[in-house]
């Protein structure tokens, strides 16, 4: 199947896909390894990992093409990406999911938020009005007419306008033809439920530790009726707190043995023992080292 069937197939189980946010290629890989059945690339993460920048609508459509494209040739699980506001008016959506769509991700987001957009759970954001609100997701969904790519329709009206505005434009974008639903940074599991009772169709949770919207167990964000959970920050924020930590200890020459992964099983994770048995195939390649 393709990208966007395994999704539409995995969507139509009953059951809640827990899904890490990858921010590269090898992270991408070791959601992969680690048996999810997709991932997601986080704008903030990547923006943070490709740029050393915030997610502030710094990284160009180019720059999140390009590392989607890293991430889709590393994996074989679906990719859902992160479109952005579609970077410009109606037609800029449509080329965005086009591209999206040729570089074999299996869903885009396209957002409501004021360009240069901002993390939904940082101050500032700000979203455009009905009615290019609509014309975003309208040019999305005739976009992806021959390629089928999942449209994932995103609003962060609840911030400014309220949950009930949230909710509405919401299933306004499900009429439109979006295929997943995600309302940001709802701020109880009161208004998560509101959410899942309201709308039809697939919706995502947003599960950022540390941000405005409750945590809550698997268990709980099933109940409530979600059928993805994504956890943008969760490698990243793990990643860095390592790093930093390692980068603190090799600093003062304190042994690091235990927070670093044993070089075996490094290699093997990054493909070097999958590249060598291949390879073996070829009498050339084969005597490489």
């Amino acid at each position: 199947m393709t990208p966007p069937q395994t999704l539409r197939a995995l969507l139509a189980q009953d059951k809640l896909h827990v899904m890490p946010c990858c921010f590269d290629a090898l992270s991408a890989r070791l959601v992969q390894q680690a048996g999810f059945d997709m991932t997601f690339m986080s704008g903030f993460a990547a923006s943070a990992s490709r740029i050393g920048a915030p997610d502030l609508g710094l990284m160009s459509y180019g720059e999140v093409l390009d590392s989607a494209r890293n991430i889709r040739d590393a994996v074989s699980i679906p990719l859902l990406a992160d479109g952005d506001t579609g970077y410009g008016n109606a037609m800029n959506v449509r080329r965005t999911v086009q591209g999206f769509s040729r570089a074999g991700c299996a869903a885009v987001m396209i957002e409501d938020q004021l360009a240069p957009k901002r993390c939904g759970h940082t101050p500032g954001k700000a979203v455009v009005g009905r009615d290019e609100a609509f014309d975003r997701i309208r040019a999305a969904v005739d976009a992806r007419a021959d390629d089928d790519i999942l449209i994932l329709a995103r609003t962060d009206a609840r911030h400014d306008h309220g949950l009930a505005e949230a909710i509405d434009r919401a299933a306004r974008f499900h009429e439109l033809g979006a295929d997943i639903l995600f309302v940001e940074a709802p701020r109880t599991e009161a208004e998560m439920r509101s959410i899942c009772a309201s709308l039809p169709g697939p919706k995502m949770a947003n599960v950022l530790e540390g941000g405005q919207t409750p945590v809550l167990s698997h268990a709980a964000l099933r109940d409530i009726g979600f059928a993805i959970a994504a956890y943008p920050l969760t490698l990243m924020a793990a990643a860095m707190q390592a790093m930093t930590g390692v980068l603190a200890a090799l600093a003062q020459d304190s042994p690091r043995d235990e927070v670093l992964m044993d070089f075996t099983e490094l290699r093997r994770r990054i493909g070097f023992d999958t590249y060598y048995a291949d390879s073996a195939a070829y009498a050339s390649t084969g005597r490489n080292p």
